[in-house]
C-alpha cells in the first residue's frame, strides 16, 4: 500500500506539468458565448470581403477558435489570414486549412484584372503622355538643329574634331533636358534619379572595359588642341622617324623615309618623347674623325674648320665648330659640327658631302689618320719615330648637289594623300603650337 501511494505522489506532479505546458498563453474569458463567436465570424468575413483573393475562404468560429477553409491563388495570401484573424478581439486559436488553388482560370484572373487596370490607367494617362512625348521631341529636335549649325561651333573650336564634340554635347544636354521636362509633366521625376544611377553604374563598367579607348580619345583631344607638329613635319615618336601625314581621332600617321606608313596610337604619342626636326629651319650635322697622336691637332682642327666653312650649303650663323671629342688608344677623336637650312638642303647628303671633303683635305695635308695599331719596339730599344710624310696640296674637288629633293618628293606624296582624305584630320595651321 505504501508503495502504491509513493508511485501516485511521483506521477501527479509530472501530469500537472504536462497539462500546463500544452495550454496556450494568456487568459480565456469564461463568458464565451455563441453571440461572441458569431460576432467574430462576421467581423472576419467583413474584413476578407474588402480584400482581393479571399472570395473562396469560409470562416467558422466555435468557442473562440477560428477555422478557415477554402482556396487562395497563392500561399502568401493564405499565410496572411493568420495575421488578419489574430488581430480580431476574442480569437483564442486559429485553424488555417486554406490551401493554394490549382484552377488555371482562378490563377489567371488576378493577372487579367491587373492587366485591365493598367490598361485603363494607360488609356487615361495617354493624352498627358502624348503631350510629354511631344515636349521631349521638340526639345531634342531643337538641340539637334542647334548642333547642325556650323556657327558658332566651328568658330569657337580649334578644329573640326573639337567642334563635333561640342555638337555631341549640345545634343546630349538637350535630350536629357527633354527627358526631365517630360517626366516632370508625368509626375515621375523620381524615375529620373533611378535612370541616372543605372546609367552611371553602366558607364563606370564600360569605362573600365574600354579604358584604353577612353585614354586614346582624351589624348586625341589634347593633341588636337595643342599640336606638337604640323603636316609634313619630320618627327621622331617612340623611336619611329618619318614625316607627319595626319592626326586622326585614334592615331598619328607617319610616312617613313622608306615610304611606309606608320600608325601610332595617340595615347602613345601623348606620353612619348617627341622630337620635331622641322620646327626650326637650322639643323646641325656632326662628323667624327680620328687623327694620330703625333699629328698637329691645332692644324688638323683648322683644316677641318676651313673645309666646312668653305662648303656652299654650310650656314655662317650658327657658325661651324671643331673640337677634340675623345682620346682613344691610338687616335684622337675630332668632332666637326656644321649647320644647314634643312628645308633647302638634305641633312643626309650634306653630312655625306662634308665628310668627303674633310677626308680629302686631311689626306692632302698629310694629317695621319691611323687605324688601331700596336707600337712595336725594335731590339735597339728605340721606337719608330720617323716623321710623317710631307703633305701635298689638296686637289680641286667640286662640291656635289645636296638639295633636299627627296624631302620635297615625300612632301608631295603627303600632300596628295591629304587631298584624297580631307575628313578626319585634326591638324590645323590655325591651332596654337606647343
Amino acid at each position: 500500500m505504501r508503495l502504491i501511494l509513493a508511485l501516485l505522489l511521483a506521477v501527479l506532479p509530472l501530469t500537472a506539468i504536462a497539462q500546463t505546458v500544452d495550454q496556450p498563453d494568456g487568459t480565456i474569458a469564461v463568458t464565451d458565448s455563441k453571440q461572441q463567436d458569431a460576432a467574430i465570424a462576421v467581423r472576419i468575413r467583413a474584413i476578407l470581403a474588402e480584400l482581393d483573393g479571399y472570395e473562396d475562404v469560409t470562416v467558422a468560429v466555435s468557442s473562440g477558435i477560428v477555422t478557415l477553409r477554402g482556396t487562395t491563388v497563392d500561399t502568401s495570401a493564405a499565410s496572411r489570414l493568420n495575421e488578419i484573424a489574430r488581430r480580431v478581439e476574442g480569437v483564442v486559436a486559429i485553424k488555417n486549412e486554406v490551401h493554394e488553388t490549382t484552377d488555371v482560370v482562378e490563377r489567371l484572373n488576378p493577372a487579367m484584372q491587373r492587366f485591365r487596370a493598367r490598361l485603363v490607367q494607360f488609356v487615361a494617362i495617354l493624352p498627358l503622355l502624348s503631350i510629354a512625348l511631344l515636349v521631349f521631341v521638340l526639345i531634342a529636335a531643337a538641340g539637334f538643329l542647334l548642333a547642325r549649325m556650323k556657327q558658332p561651333w566651328d568658330r569657337i573650336a580649334p578644329n573640326l574634331f573639337i567642334a563635333d564634340i561640342y555638337r555631341q554635347a549640345v545634343r546630349l544636354i538637350f535630350a536629357i533636358s527633354g527627358v526631365v521636362v517630360a517626366l516632370d509633366l508625368l509626375g515621375a521625376t523620381a524615375l529620373l534619379s533611378t535612370i541616372l544611377g543605372a546609367a552611371g553604374i553602366v558607364g563606370l563598367a564600360i569605362g573600365f572595359a574600354v579604358r584604353d579607348t577612353v585614354e586614346n580619345f582624351i589624348a586625341s583631344v589634347l593633341l588636337s588642341v595643342r599640336q606638337p607638329f604640323r603636316p609634313n613635319d619630320t618627327v621622331e615618336i617612340d623611336g619611329d622617324q618619318g614625316k607627319v601625314i595626319r592626326l586622326t581621332s585614334r592615331a598619328t600617321i607617319l610616312l617613313s623615309f622608306d615610304g611606309n606608313h606608320i600608325r601610332i596610337p595617340n595615347s602613345t604619342v601623348f606620353k612619348s618623347r617627341i622630337v620635331n626636326f622641322s620646327r626650326n629651319d637650322e639643323r646641325r650635322f656632326l662628323l667624327d674623325f680620328g687623327v694620330g697622336y703625333n699629328a698637329d691637332l691645332a692644324r688638323a682642327q683648322a683644316i677641318l674648320l676651313e673645309t666646312v666653312q668653305s662648303l656652299p650649303f654650310t650656314l655662317v650663323n650658327p657658325a661651324p665648330a671643331v673640337w677634340i671629342e675623345t682620346l682613344g688608344d691610338s687616335t684622337v677623336g675630332l668632332r666637326v659640327a656644321g649647320w644647314i637650312a634643312q628645308h633647302e638642303t638634305s641633312i643626309q647628303l650634306a653630312r655625306s658631302e662634308a665628310a668627303r671633303m674633310c677626308l680629302a683635305a686631311l689626306t692632302a695635308a698629310g694629317v695621319p689618320m691611323p687605324e688601331p695599331t700596336y707600337r712595336i719596339v725594335t731590339d735597339s730599344g728605340k721606337a719608330d719615330t720617323s716623321p710623317p710624310k710631307s703633305g701635298r696640296a689638296a686637289p680641286e674637288m667640286e662640291v656635289q648637289e645636296v638639295s633636299a629633293t627627296a624631302d620635297a618628293e615625300l612632301s608631295q606624296i603627303i600632300d596628295a594623300e591629304r587631298k584624297e582624305q580631307k575628313d578626319g584630320d585634326l591638324l590645323s595651321h590655325a591651332a596654337p603650337e606647343e
